[in-house]
């Protein structure tokens, strides 16, 4: 007997079915189990963030649970130390020194650099901070 395969769900059918579940839910109740599955199987298909908007999700939570699934892999973790060396060129006395430093919820970040501009490290900074949050 030939293997069926299993059945995916249209954004078309989500949407329908998130629109019932909201139209008849009771108060703040939360999102059924099957709704999430059938988010997270066309987020794995179409992407998190097209997902999301598609069907008014919070796109945090919904690639949360993709993670929790298996789904999707987590981020790697970031690098401890990273070091900047300025070319030959631009190094050496009288050159501008910079220092930024960076704290939030998840730690500090402080970055020294001689010879480069404050735009180019608040730019690398911005960077380094956003891929470790």
């Amino acid at each position: 007997m030939p293997r069926s395969r299993p059945q995916t769900v249209t954004v078309e059918e989500a949407q329908a079915r998130f629109e019932e579940w909201r139209r008849n839910r009771q108060g703040r109740a939360a999102i059924p189990d099957s709704l999430w599955t059938a988010a997270m199987e066309i987020a794995r298909r179409d992407g998190v963030g097209r997902t999301a908007a598609t069907l008014h999700l919070d796109g945090t939570k919904l690639k949360r649970r993709m993670m929790q699934a298996g789904m999707i892999a987590g981020s790697a973790t970031p690098p401890a130390f990273v070091e900047l060396v300025a070319p030959r060129e631009l190094s050496g006395p009288g050159l501008p020194e910079c220092t930024i430093e960076l704290e939030g919820r998840q730690g500090k970040l402080r970055i020294h650099c001689k010879g480069a501009s404050a735009a180019e490290l608040a730019t690398l900074s911005r960077a380094l901070w956003d891929a470790a949050s």
